[in-house]
């Protein structure tokens, strides 16, 4: 008989009933999708790791005999060590105008088992000998439209060289493939090429020598001893500096971010499902209170109050499992999405969404918690009720006036109004919980839009106003100020500074960061400094200026004094005063003037690269003549740079955002849709002695959906104070060493969560006003005796 009386209730509240199901189905479709996501990331990263043997510490120096390899084996706690040869040249890719940048990596003659090893996608590895075969990373050749058999041109230490390629390949050291310098996967202009160590090293006069070194440690190995003996041994030959694997640009880029989704896996989906458990909570408590006259009959023929208690929590779980059944496949669909997205930025063999049963399992217990408890208080009214006292009619509410009734103006006001507000004021709880369920929804939508906003707004500062060039060309070496005249005397180069770029350690007390310090022009115009109002600042002529991060990061501020170690030529230690911080969102730099120095470091005026300025009309015929220039390593256009990574963040994070829009225009609309019908069954002899007063129904659905109106208006500007406090909360995670977020937000996105909230209440509030056009007045107004 309770089961009859379940389903009958269930289908008599089904409009109530599916609402807070979908609430349900989105938390759970949010749960298995971003812990399902989570999972299969950190699942292929670390079978690509282990499988493929990806190395634990990485050491680069200028070049250092074979023979020294056997010292470096002999280091204790070191299991494995491969050398090689590697090096960033500038790539002629067909179809692309610009120069694009590669990085060559050596491998050994015949394919065998190594460090860092490699994924054939397909065609074969390269044939010994062959001084013109590359094995090309997978990433730049679907960018570039590149297969197997398909050449580019290369410049090989200032030699021009046509390269065949054999191979498409992956590396789990370019999971997230970037060049030095990049922060931003641009895979058309950047990728990775395997050649023969045979072929390479005499190309770049590296016969019988490496200058990269990788190797993995023991089980009972210290990272740190093991770093401070390489360096030790690399120093003689210009080692830059050894590090770990968690300073590994691919491998930092992925724990953040595997960090960040961890974060999202547990805030996200609690919200959704404490609204689900709200509104169980409503719903159970308004069931309880027109089913008092039942309770009292069942318990005085003997029904106890467990086995009520569990009638009313089995219809708080049979909504549940209905999200459940919405949820899980929404779910897995969802993840799917969500790894394709991961897709276009790191490049695993084998990358697949997987839900596995210890993953549904909890998502189902999370679920069911949520609506028991969402049920509990509506269940204990239930159980608590005496049969005598449940069999008597629901006492009236007591009221007293109110602030509104003491109000001289309030006459003023139209009678709708006074009636709406004043029935709001009698449950000042239930309406505060409504309101707060709404403005965590758009709140929810605003996060989405900010995941929009502050990427563009960092990538227009950086590439707007701070680096103000239209192309960086970097040498293959430091080189004298001939190098940047001739390429300031090309045909369409309009302006043009020089630029020095130094590998350093910076050392203050207990702290130390590897970073480089830039050396810029007296006068320099195309790179420029910005306090943190963006206004630029003059580079001083003495002393370092360090980005607020890093400064931060070593606990320094204008006046100190740090230790520089220079990782190049004599290798000197210096005492340098820090002269003033500047905000930049992206890395951790350092910047000096380049005659200070210069003679810091006793050279003459060496330069790395030069920027430069170009005119429009000329830069296809410019590009044509930089690709074939001997001293070009590597160029980037900042114009289609940027264009390209704004464009792949955009696909990224619009997806992120239609998916919280989404899912917030639901909490929206179950709360209104939910709260008005819990009001027109609450008040529908007041609605129905209305009508036949005369009211038409226009008058009566404003009485109604006037409350959630007034609901959703104070959950607007409640919902977008929360919405971009979340975000003010969200910007210290990603306070990264390679970027920073800012909280930006705009003024576009706020309308943007506005109106998508006014739509979801707009259609939830159309679904009651057909319930309330098919109102029965008789029905309504009979009365118990």
């Amino acid at each position: 008989m309770l089961a009859r009386m379940l389903w009958r209730d269930l289908w008599h509240l089904r409009g109530q009933v599916i609402a807070a199901a979908l609430v349900v189905a989105c938390g759970v479709a949010t749960l298995v999708a971003t812990w399902g996501t989570y999972q299969s990331l950190l699942a292929a990263r670390d079978d690509y790791y282990l499988t493929h043997r990806f190395a634990d510490v990485f050491a680069h120096r200028k070049r250092a005999p074979d023979a020294l390899a056997a010292q470096v084996r002999a280091i204790p706690g070191v299991a494995q060590v491969r050398t090689r040869i590697v090096a960033e040249v500038s790539v002629d890719v067909p179809g692309l105008a610009e120069p694009a940048t590669a990085r060559l990596v050596s491998v050994p003659e015949a394919q065998v088992p190594m460090l860092n090893d490699l994924q054939l996608v397909r065609g074969r590895y390269v044939d010994r000998g062959a001084a013109d075969q590359v094995l090309v990373s997978d990433a730049f050749a679907r960018a570039n439209g590149l297969d197997v058999g398909h050449t580019l041109g290369a410049l090989l230490h200032g030699r021009w060289k046509t390269l065949s390629i054999v191979g498409i390949a992956l590396s789990p050291e370019f999971v997230y493939e970037i060049g030095s310098g990049m922060l931003f996967p641009d895979n058309r202009r950047f990728g990775v090429l395997w050649m023969s160590g045979e072929a390479l090293a005499p190309a770049f006069d590296m016969q019988g020598a490496f200058n990269d070194v990788a190797l993995t440690l023991s089980a009972q190995a210290r990272e740190r001893d093991v770093i401070a003996a390489l360096d030790t041994l690399l120093r003689r030959y210009g080692g830059l500096g050894a590090y770990g694997r968690d300073e590994q640009l691919s491998h930092r880029f992925v724990t953040d971010e595997l960090g960040e989704l961890e974060v999202m896996t547990t805030t996200v989906p609690s919200l959704f499902l404490a609204v689900s458990a709200f509104l169980l909570y409503v719903v159970l408590s308004r069931l309880v209170a027109t089913q008092r006259t039942q309770i009292g009959l069942l318990k005085a023929f003997g029904y106890g109050d467990a086995r009520l208690g569990l009638h009313y929590v089995q219809f708080a779980l049979a909504t549940v499992a209905l999200g459940l059944a919405a949820g899980l496949p929404s779910g897995v669909l969802l993840g799917g999405w969500f790894v394709d997205v991961y897709r276009d930025f790191f490049h695993f063999p084998r990358l697949r969404f997987g839900a596995d049963a210890a993953l549904v399992i909890a998502a189902v217990a999370v679920s069911l918690v949520s609506g028991a408890v969402g049920a509990l208080v509506a269940v204990r009214r239930a159980v608590a009720l005496a049969p005598a006292e449940a069999m008597r009619p629901e006492p009236p509410a007591s009221f007293r006036a109110g602030a509104l009734a003491r109000w001289d103006a309030r006459r003023r006001l139209p009678a709708s109004l006074r009636m709406i507000v004043r029935n709001l004021m009698r449950r000042p709880w239930r309406a505060v919980a409504s309101v707060l369920g709404m403005a965590f929804a758009i709140g929810l939508m605003l996060v989405g839009r900010f995941a929009l906003d502050a990427p563009n707004h960092m990538l227009s500062v950086q590439f707007n106003e701070v680096q103000r060039d239209d192309l960086t060309v970097l040498y293959n070496e430091p080189r004298g100020p001939d190098a940047a005249i001739s390429i300031a005397r090309l045909d369409g180069v309009v302006q043009a500074e020089a630029f020095r770029l130094l590998p350093v350690w910076l050392r203050h007390e207990h702290r130390s960061k590897r970073v480089e310090v830039t050396g810029l022009q007296p006068g320099h115009q195309l790179r420029r400094l910005l306090d943190r109002d963006r206004r630029p600042l003059t580079l001083p002529a003495q002393g370092l200026v360090l980005t607020e991060k890093l400064a931060r990061t070593l606990g320094l501020s204008p006046g100190d004094l740090v230790t520089m170690e220079v990782l190049e030529g004599k290798r000197p230690v210096l005492r340098v005063p820090v002269a003033g911080v500047v905000d930049e969102m992206l890395g951790l730099g350092a910047y000096m003037d380049a005659r200070a120095l210069a003679r810091l470091l006793g050279e003459d005026d060496v330069a790395s690269g030069v920027a430069l300025r170009i005119r429009a009309d000329t830069a296809a015929g410019f590009y044509e003549r930089l690709k074939r220039l001997p001293v070009v390593a590597g160029v980037a256009a900042h114009g289609v740079v940027q264009q390209t990574v704004r464009e792949t963040m955009n696909r990224a994070f619009f997806f992120f955002s239609v998916v919280l829009v989404a899912f917030s225009c639901v909490i929206i609309a179950g709360m209104v849709y939910n709260s008005a019908r819990i009001a027109l069954s609450e008040r529908g002899n007041e609605l129905a002695s209305l009508g036949v007063l005369g009211f038409t129904q226009r008058e009566v659905g404003v009485l109604l959906l006037g409350e959630q109106a007034l609901l959703l208006l104070a959950a607007i500007p409640a919902g977008l104070a929360l919405g971009y406090g979340a975000c003010a909360l969200m910007v210290p995670m990603f306070d990264r060493d390679l970027f920073r977020v800012p909280l930006v937000i705009a003024s576009r996105s706020y309308l943007y969560a506005v109106a998508a909230a006014l739509a979801a209440a707009v259609l939830s509030g159309l679904l009651v006003a057909r319930r309330l056009r098919s109102l029965d007045l008789i029905a309504v107004l009979k009365t118990r005796e």
